[in-house]
């Protein structure tokens, strides 16, 4: 192998959304990381198209499941699509490119927004095309529609977003590499990313940063086995009751203050968050989860300050300040007795700053 010209690290945490009320709305960036290490490699002929010449190795959770394709890996295709949206088709220059991943596949932690995440650094950093931060999340909100996720592990800590509305057009178009998976693992559809592809408007979404108290910890209770996001998101009804939407509505306005307060207050948080949206229509998904949410509180569990499902589940999210492993015991128990699966629970710090990018 060649001596690198660069070596490049690019580390992108995961994330947790839908916190309690805030369905689509809310994100919190958590202490577990896709990580790309890169070498970029000297060119060693008049190619401009270096496709070919682009080496793919992963490693960690999924492993053996990921397609080390460039055309079919979400990393390496969304990367492909940054390219052709600044008329450079494909990689400029040969590399590799080490994935090592920690997040779970399909628990509700947004291991496809990281990786369109990294994607979208990854096409930045081979393009050089310095593309800012804001700029970066209107190519990762192009790709991953609820901007969550993908907000949440770009630009770190606890955050609220949503995207403005955009004509169909564009949107629509077969050159974007959508991240949204089924049950057998394939995507909404696979990207021509040698067409013209659209202009990727300006300003798609817009977020803002929120406080987080630094005694809050999140438990995330990890079931083995996965629920897709399209099959999470198909069981959700197409209308709702308005006072659901009004129940909803009153807990995210005190959520989003209540979890900045220091110290904690328990009986605001664990009410504020309650939902009526998306929670009691994915039970039957997860088993068990009605009886979580039903059965354990503050009063019963000293420390916990609120649960909700993380994402579309099947992962449940434990934030507390105290009595980590009691809850997590407590929580596991029911889990394990309604699904017979293993459980693994991991208390995780949430992380202030998002996706970075080191040069090695």
């Amino acid at each position: 192998m060649s001596t690198p010209n660069k070596i490049i690290q690019i580390k992108v945490p995961c994330s947790s959304s839908n916190i309690g009320p805030g369905f689509d709305v809310l994100g919190v960036t958590l202490s577990l990381y896709l990580t790309l290490t890169i070498q970029i490699l000297p060119k060693h002929s008049d190619l401009t198209n270096f496709n070919e010449y682009i080496e793919l190795t992963y490693t960690g959770e999924g492993s053996s499941n990921v397609p080390l394709s460039i055309s079919q890996n979400l990393i390496t295709k969304t990367a492909l699509f940054v390219l052709a949206s600044n008329n450079i088709n494909g990689f400029p220059s040969p590399m590799t490119i080490n994935v090592n991943n920690e997040i779970p596949f399909g628990r509700g932690l947004g291991s496809s927004g990281a990786a369109v995440v990294a994607g979208v650094i990854l096409g930045d950093v081979a393009g050089n095309l310095k593309l800012t931060k804001d700029r970066l999340l209107d190519y990762c909100l192009m790709i991953e529609r609820h901007p969550d996720n993908v907000t949440a592990a770009l630009m770190g800590g606890f955050v609220a977003s949503y995207l403005r509305e955009l004509d169909p057009k564009d949107i629509e178009t077969p050159t974007i590499p959508h991240s949204e998976t089924f049950e057998d693992g394939t995507t909404a559809n696979e990207p021509a990313v040698k067409q013209k592809v659209l202009t990727v408007p300006n300003g798609i979404g817009h977020y803002i940063r929120l406080n987080w108290a630094k005694e809050i910890k999140a438990i995330t209770l990890i079931p083995q086995f996965e629920v897709a996001t399209a099959t999470a998101r198909s069981v959700l009804p197409h209308t709702y009751e308005r006072q659901d939407v009004v129940f909803n509505l009153q807990r995210l306005a005190v959520l989003t203050t209540a979890l900045s307060q220091s110290p904690p207050d328990a009986d605001l948080i664990f009410q504020a968050m309650q939902d009526k949206v998306h929670q009691p229509y994915r039970m039957e998904l997860i088993p068990g989860l009605s009886e979580i949410l039903s059965s354990v509180n503050p009063k019963t569990d000293p420390g916990l300050l609120g649960i909700c499902l993380s994402g579309a589940g099947p992962t449940i999210l434990a934030l507390a300040v105290d009595n980590f492993d009691l809850i997590a015991d407590r929580i596991t128990k029911v889990l394990k007795s309604k699904n017979d699966t293993q459980v693994i629970v991991k208390t995780l710090d949430i992380v202030d700053g998002g996706a970075q990018v080191i040069e090695l």
